[in-house]
């Protein structure tokens, strides 16, 4: 705020002052419309109903020793590429709730969004959710898949990047998150966040969004 000095009190002296505080005003305007809008998301939800929300109860207590299926105050956005070409084999795959294929535990994988080659911003599960994306962060964190076969493939998409990173820094604004806190599959580990009560399940990561992709993720954020 500009302040009017003691003893400026003339017609002059108040009308410049007016001018400072109006042009102090339309710079809080402009820093309010940098912020990040949040971007087109289409809602396409997966199957998401009492039994899988029964079952991701079950999970976090389990993994997390939670007893809850919400995402409360959620820290970290996990980025991920979905190992295809097209966006239906993930939807599918995300929709079927099968059993994992290494402990046969349920609620299968899924992903909060998946961001299609085109650009479009597909959401599968509602915010509030925890979903099963990433060993030992899914109490914490909302993942975000790409749609695409590499890191490379997705780093070379501009519009599915571009798409990528509105989502992201939507997310931060929203929830808080810090651009550290933005990480790939492949980083999970290292994160401060993360937590895993089950031995076996402990080590366990992915390749996806390397850290080499990362840093150059972050640095557009």
């Amino acid at each position: 705020m500009v302040e009017l000095r003691a003893g400026a009190l003339t017609a002059a002296g108040v009308r410049r002052h007016a001018r400072a505080v109006l042009a102090a005003g339309a710079d809080e305007v402009v820093g309010a419309a940098a912020a990040a809008p949040k971007p087109r998301i289409v809602w396409s939800p997966i199957p998401f109903g009492a039994d899988r929300l029964r079952q991701m109860r079950a999970y976090a207590r389990r993994h997390y020793g939670l007893d809850r299926a919400r995402l409360l105050a959620p820290k970290v956005i996990v980025e991920h590429f979905t190992a295809s070409s097209t966006y239906g084999p993930a939807f599918n795959t995300f929709a079927a709730n099968a059993p994992d294929v290494e402990f046969g535990e349920r609620p299968g994988v899924c992903a909060h969004f998946i961001v299609d080659r085109d650009g479009a911003i597909h959401q599968l599960v509602r915010l509030k959710w925890m979903c099963r994306h990433t060993v030992g962060l899914n109490h914490v964190a909302f993942g975000i898949e790409h749609v695409g076969t590499s890191d490379a493939d997705v780093m070379g998409r501009p519009r599915q990047l571009a798409a990528s990173l509105r989502l992201t820094r939507w997310l931060q604004e929203r929830y808080g998150i810090r651009a550290r806190d933005v990480i790939g599959h492949a980083e999970s580990l290292s994160s401060p966040y993360h937590r895993e009560r089950v031995a076996a399940m402990r080590k366990r990561t992915h390749g996806d969004f390397a850290p080499a992709a990362m840093r150059r993720y972050r640095a557009m954020l």
